[in-house]
């Protein structure tokens, strides 16, 4: 059996192949590949990235930042300086930028001690972007709770370190599948403390950052923007909560005046229809579990999460690190898959636009 230079194959297979449902890849407009992180190496992260280079070949270029240890055992890699050198590897050989861990990974059990090289590997992967070495950034699932306790790290998630790492103060999720793109105005807060944080002027700058989004990374060129309400029924009047007649209304009616596109408030439980998602191209809601258990539910496995207001492409799998079928071969690469071609294509809108 023939290897490529510089090429590992490690003692035993990654597990069963599996073939997905998918269209053919278009090859990128760009040159750059795209840069992931691994994640939590106890999650699911490294075997997800396996299976994602064994299924897109080098029809989608990208490498892995992640401890060539804690790669599944048989995984046939390549050790990689920079992205650039992604191109002419095999398709069956994964790139891999080596990320020293101090601690071993295994799957299931995330070791704290781990957390500093997690966090590290994500600005690594930031700065590689930033400085124009890769067309984008995918990052692999994170445990919060591991890092707080690993490494004191004081964000809600990924999305606010890499507002961070980036400079920016604003920046706001998507969730986005061919189905429904959904957009959470609060986001990793207690459900009791979402109306005190619920601020026109938080509400207006998701709004805002939204439509730039959908226009500059989607090519929407007059985005169509569903506005849920806080409360049952959009508030109903006033007569079951205030808030949409406080907050949610002043907002919009001042942003339409400007030529914006939004609809509501609406009542949430019935804007997620398919006859409903027909009138709109993103939908804001007010809280997480609002926006999430939508798009979860019509898509589980092809939601991506995509940052907007970045001065970058960044997007992740619409999973977390799965610790209870980490390291069994059962993880689902189809969410990274579509995180790595909405980044490529996303990436390829942004370098065709004028500056």
């Amino acid at each position: 059996m023939a290897f490529w230079p510089n090429c590992v194959l490690l003692p035993s297979s990654v597990g069963a192949d599996r073939s997905l449902c998918m269209p053919p890849f278009a090859p990128l407009a760009v040159d750059l590949p795209l840069v992931m992180t691994v994640g939590e190496p106890a999650g699911v992260g490294p075997e997800i990235a396996v299976k994602a280079r064994a299924e897109l070949g080098d029809a989608l270029p990208f490498c892995l930042i992640s401890d060539p240890a804690h790669l599944p055992a048989g995984t046939r890699f390549a050790r990689v300086a920079s992205p650039a050198e992604v191109r002419g590897l095999p398709g069956d050989v994964l790139p891999v930028i080596p990320h020293e861990f101090p601690a071993p990974a295994y799957p299931g059990r995330p070791e704290p001690a781990n957390a500093p090289a997690v966090i590290d590997a994500i600005a690594r992967a930031v700065a590689l972007v930033q400085a124009g070495m890769a067309s984008g950034l995918v990052t692999g699932p994170i445990h919060k709770q591991v890092l707080t306790e690993g490494a004191g790290f004081a964000y809600p998630g990924h999305t606010e370190y890499l507002a961070a790492l980036a400079g920016v103060d604003r920046v706001v999720m998507m969730l986005a599948s061919p189905l429904l793109r959904v957009v959470p105005a609060t986001i990793h807060i207690p459900l009791a403390e979402v109306p005190a944080a619920l601020t026109p002027d938080l509400l207006e700058t998701t709004l805002r950052l939204t439509e730039a989004g959908l226009s500059r990374d989607f090519g929407l060129a007059a985005p169509r923007i569903a506005v849920a309400g806080l409360n049952p029924h959009a508030g109903e009047g006033g007569t079951i909560g205030g808030e949409e007649l406080r907050v949610i209304r002043p907002v919009l009616e001042r942003l339409r005046a400007e030529g914006m596109q939004l609809h509501g408030p609406m009542p949430a439980d019935t804007m997620f229809h398919p006859a409903a998602r027909a009138g709109y191209d993103a939908a804001v809601c007010m809280y997480h579990d609002q926006a999430l258990i939508p798009i979860k539910t019509l898509d589980f496995a092809g939601g991506v999460n995509v940052t907007l207001g970045l001065p970058f492409v960044r997007t992740s799998p619409d999973h977390g690190t799965a610790f209870d079928i980490a390291g069994q071969g059962r993880a689902d690469p189809t969410s990274l898959i579509a995180a790595l071609r909405l980044a490529a294509e996303l990436a390829a809108r942004r370098a065709l636009a004028p500056a």
